[in-house]
């Protein structure tokens, strides 16, 4: 039997925190194991293990969610936090990413959309809502430099960060590549290394950003 995923909710509207705890609690295969209404909260109670994943609004009273989002990703490098929001706008979305967020949904986002969402994250993946990942292409593509600096990525690691660019998980990567998921993360953490990042979410960021992927 699979486990469960343990999911953590940071956001402060009580009504939104408590629908969301209620839909993961009453969904197979999926636990609510905190929910807190501010970021403040989420730091303070947050102990080792964390959650498989955590849902971060990023609109929050005192810190915000891209602050907590950096704090938390030097905290935990392998958590999948997932943003979210009603916000759309480019620089946030270009923030949150760039400080370790490895998903971006709006709160439109329908329940079920949502729950395969997070799953999606604990596997490798990197859910955003569709308009959303057509403002990150366009985004990152805008401000790409003409010639792409050389991390010495040997072909099957450019490879696979094009896979994840994509929007592939480690699951359907090892698929794609015939190889193990065990071998998806070790040639991740050579990527992570070379590229000097810390999750999936800023490697995709700095190589659509220096033009290493398409």
């Amino acid at each position: 039997m699979a486990a469960t995923v343990r999911v953590g909710i940071i956001e402060d509207r009580r009504e939104i925190r408590e629908g969301m705890a209620v839909l993961i609690g009453g969904t197979d295969g999926f636990e609510c194991v905190g929910a807190w209404g501010s970021m403040e909260e989420g730091l303070a109670a947050l102990r080792p293990p964390a959650p498989d994943v955590l849902l971060v609004d990023l609109g929050l009273p005192g810190m915000t969610g891209i602050e907590g989002i950096r704090i938390l990703r030097g905290r935990y490098p392998d958590l999948p936090m997932v943003v979210l929001t009603i916000y759309e706008d480019d620089r946030r979305i270009f923030d949150a990413l760039c400080a370790g967020a490895t998903g971006y949904l709006v709160k439109k986002t329908p329940p079920a959309e949502l729950i395969e969402a997070l799953r999606q994250s604990v596997d490798g993946g990197a859910p955003m809502s569709p308009h959303i990942a057509r403002k990150v292409i366009a985004l990152f593509r805008e401000i790409r430099p003409g010639d792409p600096p050389d991390y010495r990525l040997t072909p099957h690691e450019a490879r696979l960060l094009q896979l994840m660019a994509e929007g592939h998980h480690y699951k359907t990567a090892a698929s794609m590549l015939g190889v193990t998921t065990s071998t998806i993360s070790f040639h991740l953490q050579q990527i992570y290394r070379k590229l000097q990042v810390q999750s999936k979410s800023e490697a995709i960021a700095k190589a659509l950003r220096e033009g290493l992927v398409d």
